[in-house]
């Protein structure tokens, strides 16, 4: 397996860890009487800010492994690794990893900075597969 594609599948085992990081509390926070439901109606008491805030960053990366998919299955595909792009994918596994506390305990602007490094990260290998 490349580089790229073993830091994916690890990107997608942290999603997973970062679920369940975020569904326990949150159905300890909501009970099973409305996380067991259909959810037609809101919730009748919020999440903590804690474990709003572990949703919020799960959203955010379902969002950039959708990217970062693309441009690891891409590389790969393309034949293009090589050891800047098994750089770049290792960095956006590592900024996907401490985004997570960054987003929780709120540090400003740390939390951008990691979310932009990730980005990069990602786009390093769009252009890497194009060129």
């Amino acid at each position: 397996m490349t580089p790229e594609l073993t830091a994916l599948v690890l990107a997608a085992l942290l999603q997973v860890a970062q679920y369940l990081l975020f569904a326990i509390p949150a159905n300890l926070e909501l009970g099973p009487g409305y996380t067991m439901s259909a959810r037609d109606r809101d919730p009748s008491r919020g999440l903590s800010k804690g474990t709003a805030r572990l949703q919020r960053a799960l959203g955010n990366h379902f969002e950039g492994l959708i990217l970062f998919s693309i441009a690891v299955f891409t590389v790969t595909l393309a034949d293009k690794g090589n050891a800047i792009t098994a750089g770049a994918a290792w960095l956006y596994l590592l900024a996907r990893i401490v985004y997570i506390p960054a987003y929780f305990f709120g540090w400003r602007p740390g939390r951008s900075l990691i979310w932009a490094v990730g980005f990069l990260a990602t786009v390093i290998l769009l252009l890497a597969a194009l060129f």
